[in-house]
């Protein structure tokens, strides 16, 4: 078993945040340069069709792609402590806050990062600078829903920690080096930011 990942990327970083929570160690990573255009190899393509990172590849060869589904893998291999929640209000909550954290966050932040930085111009084919700009005014929005939402609870899906929080932190931090910035005045954010961001988890 290995994980193909890129260090710097996010996609693995939540991947990487997740086994760090679980206590999981003795997997090894294999490192590939996204910017030397290792994912257009045959070879990796074969392994990935989306030519992307993370990939997990098992023991028997199976190759898994897509950060959640990792994640979901390590979930059921190693239950706990659950990141995915507990019964069904926990696992749909979890599962609702995690999808707006990726489809409402996550992706716009990377969109901002992919169109409108000038190293990605020869990987984001072509690059459509209106719309990374576009995405700032999604970015924003977003960011004011989960600020409202943690004025009132400790964690974004609830009171315990989840991979909700793993894909809103992996996004935000990802501002900085898409240029962005947090906006003024979201306390919520800033108090839960400065908790999770504080985990040993967080250093993966």
């Amino acid at each position: 078993m290995k994980i193909i990942e890129t260090p710097m990327a996010p996609n693995p970083r939540r991947v990487r945040i997740f086994m760090a929570e679980k206590g999981i160690e003795n997997v090894p990573f294999e490192q590939r340069d996204i910017m030397a255009g290792d994912f257009k190899e045959p070879a990796f393509t074969e392994l990935n069709p989306f030519q992307c990172v993370p990939v997990l590849i098992l023991d028997d060869g199976t190759a898994i792609s897509e950060s959640i589904a990792i994640c979901r893998y390590f979930e059921e291999v190693q239950p706990d402590p659950p990141l995915f929640g507990e019964g069904a209000l926990g696992h749909a909550l979890v599962e609702m806050w995690q999808r707006r954290a990726e489809l409402g966050l996550f992706f716009h932040v990377t969109q901002v990062f992919r169109h409108l930085h000038p190293k990605m111009g020869h990987l984001e084919v072509p690059q459509v600078p209106a719309w990374g700009e576009a995405n700032k005014g999604k970015v924003g929005d977003m960011l004011r829903i989960f600020d409202e939402r943690l004025r009132t609870t400790r964690f974004i899906a609830g009171e315990t920690f989840s991979i909700a929080d793993i894909t809103a932190l992996v996004a935000i931090d990802f501002m900085k080096p898409a240029k962005m910035t947090l906006p003024d005045g979201l306390e919520g954010i800033a108090r839960w930011h400065s908790e999770v961001a504080a985990r040993p988890s967080a250093k993966a």
